[in-house]
C-alpha cells in the first residue's frame, strides 16, 4: 500500500504540472468543449493554471517525503475533492459541461477517497520496518 501511495502521489504531482503548464501556455484552448471566452477569461484560466501547477509541485514534495505524511496527503486530497464539488455546482448553475469535465468529475470526487484510505500507508510502513540503524553491527573476532 505504500508504494501505491507513493506511486499515486508521484503520478497525481506530475500529471497536475503538466496541465497546469498546458493551460498556462495555451489559455482558453487547452479546455474541451471551450470557445474563446475573451482575454479576462483566458487570463483567468492561465492565472488558475499556475496555482493547479503549484498544486501539482506540492504532491511531488509529499511524494519525496520519507515517510509520506499523511496530514500532507489528507489536505491535497481534501483540496482535489473540493474541485470536484465544485464541478457539481457549476453542472447545477450553468448546466451539463462538456463530456470530458465530466470525467474529470468522476475523477476528483472518487480518487480522493482513494487518497484517504492510502494516507497513512507509507507511516504505517515505515513505523514497522527495521531501518539501517536498527539493525545489530556485526562483530568479527579479533585477528592475530
Amino acid at each position: 500500500m505504500a508504494r501505491l501511495l507513493k506511486w499515486l502521489s508521484w503520478t497525481m504531482g506530475i500529471a497536475c504540472v503538466a496541465i497546469g503548464a498546458t493551460h498556462m501556455a495555451t489559455g482558453m484552448d487547452s479546455v474541451p468543449g471551450a470557445s474563446s471566452a475573451g482575454p479576462t477569461v483566458d487570463s483567468l484560466v492561465r492565472f488558475f493554471s499556475a496555482t493547479f501547477l503549484g498544486y501539482g509541485l506540492a504532491w511531488i514534495w509529499v511524494a519525496r517525503q520519507s515517510p509520506i505524511p499523511s496530514k500532507a496527503v489528507r489536505w491535497l486530497a481534501g483540496v482535489f475533492f473540493l474541485g470536484g464539488v465544485s464541478r457539481l455546482l457549476s453542472w447545477g448553475v450553468q448546466g451539463r459541461p462538456q463530456w470530458f469535465q465530466l470525467v474529470l468529475l468522476a475523477i476528483e470526487l472518487v480518487l480522493p477517497a482513494i487518497y484517504f484510505w492510502l494516507s497513512t500507508a507509507d507511516e504505517r510502513h515505515h513505523a514497522t520496518s527495521p531501518r539501517a540503524t536498527d539493525k545489530p553491527i556485526p562483530v568479527s573476532p579479533p585477528t592475530r
